[in-house]
């Protein structure tokens, strides 16, 4: 999990019952886990869909400044990006530039945009206008980083995904971002660093076992027997699902599994979890697995 700042703030847990199904069959089947760790999508959340009627209601009505206009704007794109309305995020952060142009978060979110699209010209234009107005964006670099490594240019996006994990090296999935990367020009130089930074990861946090996972401490399965670990909510479940499933497709495309990876994939976009980097992605890596172009293009719009 990579949190977009202001991503990831509105949740709705999925049936408390998907819960305790799965924590009863951990019980009772697990070398089974991955027969049934299928993932229930999460529902949108009645006070996001409230917080969107509000925020469209004062917009309407209320006498605002541009500023106030551009940052109502700016949340509501948040908004309807959290629940997967993509088309609608996008219009509203374009708004909230047209209002308030030096709005580096608006830049931030129309620069991921552009990249699912596969659009990654504009993708760096948006990502370099955002740090340019805030040079500490530290997502800005992550973002830019991953655009750079979907059009292939592995060396800049190294750079800035080192940049991002210098920030906090603590963090498991900035680790991993940096490996998918770096192991495209050399797989053992990508592993020996993956091993260096494993050292500085508390070993009690989950996403540690995903790191330990791409080190070859654990095996498929083992990985997937960790998911149900210390579960408090069907939200966590869907979280972890969404984030071990999309690093599980990465690896067995790797091994040159295409057919297992894009199961993987769709079980990713299957959560619902929007916000999260792996569901953002998921749909591109299908397409390029599949050698197609993105169907979600700014060039469709009028």
């Amino acid at each position: 999990m990579l949190k977009q700042m202001p991503n990831r703030l509105l949740r709705q847990a999925a049936p408390l019952a998907l819960l305790a199904l799965l924590l009863g069959g951990c019980a009772s089947q697990p070398s089974n886990s991955a027969l049934w760790l299928v993932p229930e999508p999460l529902a949108v959340s009645y006070r996001t869909e409230l917080a969107i009627a509000r925020l469209s209601e004062i917009l309407h009505r209320a006498e605002l400044s541009e500023e106030q206009s551009a940052q109502l704007y700016y949340d509501r794109g948040v908004m309807y990006d959290s629940v997967g309305l993509r088309s609608l995020a996008r219009l509203d952060f374009m708004r909230a530039l047209r209002l308030k142009p030096d709005m580096a978060d608006a830049y931030n979110f129309v620069g991921i945009h552009h990249t699912v699209s596969g659009e990654f010209d504009a993708a760096y234009e948006a990502f370099d206008s955002a740090l340019e107005l805030a040079p500490e964006h530290e997502f800005a670099y992550l973002n830019r980083g991953i655009a750079l490594y979907y059009a292939g240019k592995t060396e800049l996006a190294t750079q800035d995904l080192n940049r991002f994990l210098a920030l906090k090296p603590t963090d498991a999935y900035r680790i991993l971002w940096l490996y998918l990367v770096q192991r495209e020009k050399s797989e053992a130089q990508a592993k020996l660093q993956l091993k260096q930074h494993l050292a500085a990861l508390d070993s009690q946090e989950w996403a540690t076992n995903l790191v330990r996972f791409f080190d070859g401490q654990m095996d498929e399965q083992s990985l997937l027997n960790t998911v149900l670990e210390d579960l408090s909510s069907p939200q966590l479940l869907a979280e972890r699902l969404c984030e071990v499933y999309f690093y599980l497709a990465k690896w067995h495309e790797s091994l040159g599994r295409p057919e297992l990876a894009l199961s993987y994939y769709k079980k990713v976009l299957a959560t619902n979890v929007y916000e999260f980097v792996e569901h953002r992605y998921a749909r591109l890596e299908m397409a390029r697995l599949r050698g197609e172009q993105p169907t979600d293009s700014y060039a469709d719009e009028p």
